[in-house]
């Protein structure tokens, strides 16, 4: 059984972003669930399900080579995690480069009752998506 947020957040990068296990996204983030990133909010169980969903479809290879705890305080937690995959699809409008790539996200993540209640994420993956491969 998942005890303390840090195994949770390692958990639920394992579970919903590695498997593709959407079933458990009830369980591991709150009903008014809020990510904020790219200076918009997203919010709810259907945003992470659609999310998931786009991301496993443009990589369907994805891995999440790392996931580092930096520091955390009461209820809230900054981390960072490494993914990896081939980009096969088209993501958020930018056609599939059919190019690995890797990308670090920096997370800070509040927790309520358990559950991941907010999200501020800071990804270089549009970045990676855009750039061309070295010649």
């Amino acid at each position: 059984m998942v005890q303390s947020n840090e195994e949770r957040i390692k958990f639920a990068n394992d579970e919903v972003i590695g498997k593709g296990n959407l079933r458990i996204v009830n369980e591991i983030f709150a009903a008014n669930y809020v990510a904020h990133a790219g200076g918009k909010n997203y919010r709810g169980h259907q945003f992470v399900r659609r999310f998931i969903g786009e991301l496993r479809s443009a990589i369907p290879d994805i891995r999440v080579m790392k996931v580092e705890i930096l520091t955390h305080s009461g209820d809230t937690i900054v981390w960072q995690r490494t993914l990896r995959g081939t980009h096969k699809a088209n993501m958020t409008g930018i056609p599939p480069s059919g190019q690995k790539i890797e990308w670090i996200e920096m997370v800070v993540t509040r927790f309520d009752s358990e559950k991941i209640a907010e999200e501020w994420v800071v990804s270089e993956l549009a970045g990676r998506l855009l750039s061309k491969p070295p010649c």
